[in-house]
């Protein structure tokens, strides 16, 4: 029997996973053998050799799965690659990603999605730390404080101007607004929180005209613009120091006076009059 060219086509395996099936058992090797060498997944290399490469993540892992399967295995890679991509009738815009072999592709190499959800969790436990640790350091019993200032008694001693001044409304509406981030807390006389979170530069907070003796708690009083009917009164407190208790109702925030700056004290004696020579 005269065995021709044709005939020879004929006995290699039309398919790319029954051609490299044929190569290892030529080779003697199972496919734990070829796993082994190539460090592709057994359940990859089943998949190709029956064909069903729908099994695997996608067109660029088919073409290097199987050109390391066919170097494990003796086979001309670059044919089989011709193949498989024929026979997945893959466009040619995918042979841009021939250069990828099996160990660049290992699945093994890539985060897997447990890991991804932990490093996740991670990042949420690390933020919530963050902020319990902000909140505690913002706590009255943490940062050193300093109370409401008293009524001074020079606020009584008013009432000798000539010029007639429209008298303060004690009941008027009090507005917070932010110039930077400032964490605050404001509760009333029977303990209600009526704010308690950290406002963004640019953020207002009416203060309810309702509240009996909102009181005040913050770490950065400086940051805090305050207005009673939009007329704005003296600052809260000095910069980076806690105020607690500070009541901000319009009348205990108009009866506060602002912390008078001394005058520089002129010399004297003749140190003070006595010309340079």
């Amino acid at each position: 029997m005269v065995v021709t060219e044709d005939s020879n086509e004929e006995l290699i395996p039309a398919r790319v996973g029954d051609r490299l099936r044929a190569a290892r058992n030529a080779a003697n090797l199972d496919l734990a053998d070829v796993a082994s060498k190539t460090r592709i997944p057994l359940r990859h290399l089943d998949a190709i050799e029956r064909g069903d490469y729908a099994a695997l993540p996608a067109s660029m892992y088919c073409i290097g799965f199987v050109k390391a399967y066919a170097r494990a295995v003796g086979e001309n890679e670059g044919q089989i690659a011709k193949m498989l991509r024929d026979e997945m009738g893959t466009p040619s815009a995918a042979e841009r990603h021939d250069y990828f072999d099996a160990e660049s592709l290992d699945p093994e190499r890539f985060p897997t999605r447990k890991l991804a959800w932990t490093a996740l969790a991670i990042a949420a436990l690390v933020f919530a730390g963050y902020a319990i640790w902000r909140t505690m350091a913002l706590s009255p019993d943490s940062v050193p404080a300093i109370s409401a200032p008293e009524k001074s008694d020079d606020a009584a001693v008013a009432g000798n101007t000539t010029a007639a001044v429209p008298a303060p409304n004690p009941n008027g509406l009090v507005v917070l607004t932010a110039s930077d981030t400032v964490w605050l807390s404001i509760k009333d006389e029977a303990g209600t929180s009526l704010l308690f979170r950290e406002m963004k530069a640019g953020e207002t907070f009416t203060v309810p005209a309702d509240a009996v003796k909102p009181r005040l708690l913050t770490g950065r009083p400086e940051k805090l613009k305050v207005t009673v009917d939009g007329k704005e009164v003296a600052p809260l407190g000095p910069p980076e120091r806690t105020v607690k208790d500070l009541e901000i109702s319009a009348a205990a925030l108009l009866a506060r006076q602002p912390v008078a700056t001394p005058a520089p004290t002129a010399a004297t004696g003749p140190a003070a009059t006595a010309p340079r020579p």
